[in-house]
């Protein structure tokens, strides 16, 4: 658990992102793809990035592709998420998690019952919170607004949307903006948790 006399500006971030293989009638999204990008005291952390391809078991669906470009052919081989939990674990674990629009992240980590990671942070929800009134709380959008999307493409070449760890590290940089914002670095981190 983590120390809620802890500041903001003090704590270990982890922004988890996954891709899906797409919704079908008999079933719901499986994960294909998986980003995870770190901060330490507010900076980025790139020697830390880590994003991985997934099996999903059964083939991508068309609209699922349309959106984030990953076919059947850019898994083959890959490993399932279950064989990840060493890595997963390594890396989420004593970190607060980030994820805009954290339920995706959440359900696809039910694979690790009891996996003990959190607290969450919503930057969907922290948006809504610090920048009332937008016509938009999506992640591009408020990433382009708030010059977020050009510091992740600085940190991440090739970095592009609907991408795992491009993702990630868009929410982990919208946290970090966020933060400064509203002035919350000298605050407990209680602060953030949704």
């Amino acid at each position: 658990m983590l120390n809620p006399a802890l500041k903001v500006r003090e704590i270990s971030f982890a922004a988890l992102d996954f891709e899906s293989a797409g919704e079908r009638p008999d079933e719901a999204g499986v994960p294909i793809q998986i980003g995870i990008a770190a901060m330490e005291r507010l900076e980025p952390q790139s020697d830390a990035f880590f994003r991985s391809y997934l099996n999903p078991g059964r083939p991508v669906t068309w609209a699922a592709r349309k959106v984030h470009g990953i076919g059947d052919d850019d898994l083959q081989g890959a490993p399932s998420l279950l064989s990840l939990w060493p890595e997963i674990k390594g890396r989420l674990s004593g970190r607060c998690i980030v994820a805009h629009g954290a339920g995706t992240e959440k359900r696809f980590l039910r694979a690790f019952p009891a996996n003990g990671f959190g607290p969450w942070i919503d930057t969907l929800t922290l948006s809504r919170k610090i920048l009332p009134g937008r016509s938009s709380y999506a992640l591009t959008d408020l990433s382009g607004e708030l010059g977020v999307a050009s510091a992740a493409a600085a940190l991440l070449p090739g970095f592009r949307w609907h991408e795992a760890l491009s993702d990630a590290l868009a929410s982990l940089l919208l946290l970090r903006q966020l933060v400064h914002l509203a002035g919350l670095a000298d605050h407990s981190v209680e602060i953030l948790v949704s």
